[in-house]
């Protein structure tokens, strides 16, 4: 047991949880995060709270960001600006099919606020339809930002994951915000939830499935696994009936009466205990 509190580096972006220490910040204070490229500024989207789990593990919190870091996060976001919109100009000069996702941009040892940056490095993230020569790419951004210039190409699932957006829930992209790694989603998951092939209503923002088809996914196979199949027969309180669909969410299946032809639902669980007795009744 121990106390965490939530950043996120962008508004509305992933949050990371951290260990406060003997730090107290409040919701929306400034805080330095340690990364592998050094402290970072992110703004403290949770205050730190107890929780359960042991926070061992947890990196800890650097403490309250200074006016000097303000002034380097500033300067960070400046160039990365300058960097996006200098390479959208030099890719269309260039006539490369490349498009700009993000831009990632270290400062040197000492930044400084002139255009020439001694060891300061800045990440272009792309995506692609094809493998792309971008070496010409690379000279003229290196000449025009004056810095080191890295490109990155991106999967499309990454894309997703680094621009954000809203999914068909109304909700904010599941990659975008707290999905660290991609499981691998098949058509499968689509048909044991009995969900429309259309590839419009299952697929994500990034053109894949969605990754939202495998969190029900064991539920639906531990029901299939226990549930009376499709055309079998079982015993209701209301009367002797065959199984005709299941209903999931309800943990249910729907059977068709045989006194009348009407349908009720009926839990799982009686259902299942119901077609057992019928079945030794009728062996």
């Amino acid at each position: 047991m121990g106390m965490l509190c939530a950043v996120s580096f962008n508004r509305y972006g992933r949050l990371y949880y951290l260990d406060p220490g003997e730090f107290t910040p409040q919701v929306g204070d400034k805080v330095l995060v340690p990364t592998e490229d050094g402290t970072e500024v992110a703004e403290c989207v949770w205050a730190p709270q107890w929780v359960s789990e042991d926070t061992a593990g947890f990196p800890r919190l650097a403490g309250p960001a200074g006016d000097a870091d303000l002034d380097r996060d500033a300067l960070v976001r400046r160039r990365k600006a300058e960097a996006k919109v200098a390479a959208k100009k030099l890719i269309r000069e260039h006539e490369l099919p490349m498009k700009v996702v993000a831009v990632d941009h270290l400062t040197g040892p000492e930044p400084s606020t002139d255009s020439v940056e001694d060891g300061a490095h800045t990440t272009i993230y792309f995506t692609a339809p094809h493998r792309v020569d971008f070496r010409s790419l690379v000279r003229d951004l290196g000449a025009t930002l004056r810095c080191r210039v890295e490109l990155r190409q991106l999967s499309v699932r990454d894309s997703a994951r680094v621009q954000g957006g809203i999914g068909s829930c109304g909700r904010d992209l599941c990659c975008a915000t707290f999905l660290r790694d991609f499981e691998p989603v098949t058509i499968r998951m689509a048909k044991d939830q009995d969900l429309p092939l259309n590839p419009l209503r299952i697929s994500g923002a990034c053109g894949r499935l969605m990754c939202c088809l495998k969190y029900e996914h064991p539920l639906y196979q531990r029901f299939q696994e226990t549930a009376p199949p499709v055309g079998s027969r079982v015993e209701t309180e209301q009367g002797p009936g065959r199984v005709v669909g299941h209903s999931v969410p309800r943990d249910a299946v729907n059977v068709r009466l045989d006194a009348d032809g009407s349908r009720c639902s009926c839990s799982r669980a009686s259902v299942c205990g119901s077609r057992q007795a019928y079945e030794q009744q009728y062996e």
